[in-house]
């Protein structure tokens, strides 16, 4: 078996509308709906499946909760620019701003915030050698 990439995962989240809002406006995710009026955040050639907690999609994940998510995407705008248009929204960030960590093919510069639901998110850079 050969993977070559990943399609899409699920986010169980309290508040479908909330979450929608947040990704669109802070990510830039585009909001689409599909299926039974569901709703998936598309970004590039990937997508965030929505679920809202209690009413989840089957099958599902054996115990899906909320706020377990560790997200890391990797931006086209300047990691600069990220950390300043989160702090003009009045996005927390916990880390204070960008730090250095390692990605899945070398050095990315990163700042890290939550959505909604507390899921830890990851903006980040490659670092350009």
């Amino acid at each position: 078996m050969i993977i070559n990439r990943l399609d899409h995962l699920v986010l169980t989240v309290k508040n479908i509308a909330a979450t929608c809002q947040f990704y669109e406006t802070v990510l830039g995710m585009e909001v689409i709906a599909f299926g039974d009026q569901r709703k998936a955040l598309r970004f590039g050639h990937q997508k965030i499946n929505l679920h809202e907690k209690g009413h989840e999609i089957d099958p599902k994940a054996n115990a899906p909760t909320m706020g377990s998510a560790d997200l890391c995407f990797i931006a086209d705008t300047p990691v600069e620019e990220v950390l300043t248009e989160l702090l003009d929204k009045h996005i927390t960030i916990p880390e204070g701003g960008i730090v250095e960590r390692t990605g899945t093919t070398g050095k990315i510069r990163s700042v890290y915030f939550r959505d909604p639901d507390g899921n830890l998110l990851e903006v980040s850079n490659y670092v350009v050698k």
